[in-house]
């Protein structure tokens, strides 16, 4: 079944925007809720040694960005994996192999902004001795991740998690033709200037794809949205789901993680035939 289109100012050519649910931790005030998971959770074991390559790279103002670098065997892109409030590049832990395995290089960094959630310490933020006190700081560390990420040659898509969502249009914005797509896991006006994403996103014109928690962010994403100049689809709230990219993760969504997997998986392969 087509997915319905709502048709925005100076649309472009037509290109399906898919949105599902994810909880309902309700931004990034609510992240935190999630802080440590217990001893054993598969979001934990997952980083163990061997399993991603550690990388570091200097952002613009001299910090060092820490990350775990997944190389594909034969990759159709490289998947830049940024994380939500609280937490580090173990949100991905269990992602970003599966990423991996489906031919997607996937690199997933330290935000300066971020914290310890995922049983994870963030690198980063150790570095410099304490969190950012905002979050547009962590645009930099993004910016230096996309930096490195071009030199390996292949397209690159960029994934954003709640407040690293919205500085993903942000990126998208001022990098055009760099990026060749864009997924946005609950994104929002999280940012100092209530219309700086809105604004980025209306000189967006990648394909995108946005998972809402529930229909109050997806009603924060469709306003986000409609200032993109294409023609977007609706939201779309599935029955199950977790706030941010934890909305594919079994620990987090056991329920929806696989479900909403596969709607990840299908626009990746879209993007990149």
């Amino acid at each position: 079944m087509p997915f319905p289109f709502v048709r925005t100012s100076s649309a472009l050519l037509a290109f399906p925007l898919i949105l599902a649910a994810c909880g309902s931790d309700g931004g990034p005030v609510g992240e935190n809720a999630n802080a440590t998971p217990a001893s054993g959770d598969p979001t934990v074991a997952a980083l163990a040694p061997g399993e991603a390559q550690p990388v570091q790279f200097e952002a613009s103002d001299g910090v060092t960005v820490h990350g775990a670098w997944y190389p594909a065997k034969e990759p159709a892109a490289t998947i830049l994996l940024f994380h939500q409030a609280g937490a580090n590049k173990a949100e991905y832990a269990t992602i970003a192999p599966m990423l991996a395995k489906a031919g997607y290089n996937a690199l997933a960094i330290d935000q300066r902004s971020g914290g310890d959630m995922f049983g994870r310490t963030n690198e980063t933020v150790a570095g410099i001795g304490g969190s950012a006190p905002d979050y547009e700081a962590a645009l930099a560390d993004m910016d230096a991740a996309l930096a490195w990420a071009r030199t390996k040659g292949e397209p690159v898509i960029v994934w954003g998690s709640s407040y690293s969502a919205a500085l993903a249009f942000l990126l998208t914005a001022q990098h055009p033709g760099e990026i060749a797509a864009l997924l946005a896991f609950s994104p929002g006006e999280y940012l100092k200037d209530k219309q700086a994403v809105r604004q980025a996103a209306s000189k967006v014109s990648v394909p995108i794809f946005t998972m809402a928690a529930d229909r109050n962010e997806a009603n924060a994403a469709m306003a986000i949205l409609s200032a993109v100049p294409r023609e977007t689809n609706e939201p779309i709230v599935p029955q199950h789901g977790a706030h941010g990219s934890s909305t594919l993760i079994a620990a987090k969504n056991p329920q929806g993680a696989e479900a909403n997997r596969a709607k990840v998986m299908a626009f990746l392969a879209q993007v990149t035939q």
